[in-house]
């Protein structure tokens, strides 16, 4: 079973992360581009990044909208945080995620932190050890908000009932 997820209608919320102006020199002089790098989700453990090329800034976010719902995570909440610790690497990158209590509110720094409120995580801590640029950093928590797995499935897949996973 996949964790990925299909966009069905416009319940996402986007943020733009980054702008970035990008030149190409040629005869006639230079010639501007623009890159826009933008997450969404849907507050109930959906989240997704695109990245958009255009010769517009809004041409360019609303291609990395599209390309965002159409690369789509789910991962399960359970009491409005994670269920358990999990990491996440992508190149240079590499950050931690670890379950918090209620109140504790999003300890996350950097783009990270757009992830989780995009996604609906209300409690969560996070470490990052390295970090290189803000497409790395948002591929490195999807990852580890990719690995998250549901422990009433696990309980159910290994044969152990739910009253002992709850009661101890």
């Amino acid at each position: 079973m996949s964790n990925f997820y299909k966009a069905s209608s416009d319940e996402f919320k986007s943020s733009t992360i980054c702008i970035n102006r990008v030149v190409k020199v040629i005869k006639g002089g230079r010639r501007f581009r623009f890159v826009a790098l933008v997450v969404s989700g849907n507050g109930k453990g959906i989240v997704g990044f695109g990245i958009g090329k255009g010769l517009e800034v809004a041409a360019a976010v609303s291609r990395a909208e599209l390309a965002s719902k159409k690369n789509l995570l789910k991962f399960p909440i359970i009491n409005s945080t994670i269920p358990h610790e999990t990491h996440g690497y992508y190149k240079g990158s590499k950050i931690s995620f670890f379950p918090a209590t209620k109140g504790t509110g999003i300890k996350v720094g950097g783009c990270a932190r757009i992830v989780c409120e995009l996604a609906g995580v209300e409690n969560i801590m996070a470490k990052y050890y390295r970090r290189n640029s803000k497409h790395n950093s948002i591929k490195a928590a999807l990852d580890a908000l990719s690995k998250l797995r549901d422990p009433i499935r696990i309980a159910r897949d290994r044969g152990v009932s739910l009253e002992k996973v709850f009661n101890g």
